[in-house]
């Protein structure tokens, strides 16, 4: 074997060899700090670990202690999911602190951090804030619940849920329809609870009866189990066309079943004036073409 072969593998060999130490060395660094870090911290980091679980089990329950005790005094069901909520914010936060006092960590850097961080975000994220300080305006005052059937900036619905950010409302074809708080604060309310109105006007022929379409209107829309006894339905003689005796109806129907009971109490109020030989006419004018001589 040539010289020069020999010392370029030898070279090799020695490098290698000292790769593979530098490689040794750094794991074996690598182990004897982790097994410092047990040694030193390891009942400590145990400690953390279980302090958080309880705290998070704590959490949970409280969280459902204090959301039967509201329901028990009947508060708002919003209102009581948010103070539960709280409550269970409360105890996980102070379990936290407790985790981070096992490693000798001090809040107080944090909190002057998060107070810092608070004031930079708070004019970044205005319109986030505005809606959470609106939904907790919402929640406090409760103008609606949970249940209840509301009309606000244009959109109408029943209240699904209501968030610190938004407010969700759900329509009879269940098309989810979700409203930042900040839109609903401030605005015109229309709040039906579970209920929506129904306001109708049925025209009838002057030579009927309108006493007997009155009397016939009632009892058909009475008939309906879906309509609400309170409060009672109004049925009455409000006004006269050009064509017809118009009478006026309101009655109140569940909000999940508007279109479907509206329709089918209207088929019931229309057979049953077909029924009784009532007249629902159709506009008519009469048109006189009087003739004359020109000169």
């Amino acid at each position: 074997m040539p010289v020069s072969s020999t010392v370029q593998t030898a070279a090799q060999n020695l490098l290698e060899g000292k790769f593979m130490e530098k490689e040794v060395t750094a794991l074996q660094k690598f182990i004897n700090t982790a097994i410092e870090f047990l040694t030193n911290y390891s009942f400590q980091v145990l400690g953390a670990i279980i302090v958080l679980v309880v705290g998070a089990w704590v959490g949970k329950w409280v969280q459902g202690v204090v959301l039967k005790l509201c329901e028990k005094k009947k508060l708002d069901i919003t209102l009581s999911k948010f103070i539960a909520s709280c409550a269970k914010m409360s105890v996980l936060a102070f379990a936290i602190l407790i985790a981070l006092g096992k490693f000798g960590i001090t809040i107080a850097p944090f909190i002057a951090m998060i107070g810092a961080g608070a004031f930079g975000a708070s004019m970044a994220l205005q319109g986030p804030l505005s809606n959470y300080g609106a939904g907790l305006s919402i929640i406090l005052g409760h103008p609606f619940v949970v249940g209840d059937t509301v009309t606000v900036t244009g959109q109408s619905g029943m209240v699904q849920e209501v968030t610190l950010a938004t407010t969700i409302l759900t329509d009879e074809d269940g098309v989810r329809i979700t409203i930042p708080n900040k839109h609903i604060v401030g605005e015109i309310i229309h709040n039906s609870f579970k209920n929506a109105i129904v306001e109708n006007k049925i025209g009838i022929s002057y030579s009927d009866d309108p006493e007997k379409a009155i009397e016939m209107i009632q009892k058909t829309i009475a008939g309906f189990k879906e309509v609400a006894v309170t409060p009672k339905p109004q049925v009455g003689l409000q006004e006269f066309g050009d064509s017809s005796v118009n009478i006026g109806c309101r009655y109140w129907i569940p909000t999940t079943k508007y279109f479907q009971t509206l329709c089918a109490i209207n088929l019931a109020i229309y057979k049953a004036l077909n029924a009784a030989k009532i007249t629902i006419p159709f506009p008519q004018r009469d048109v006189r073409i009087v003739s004359g001589k020109v000169s």
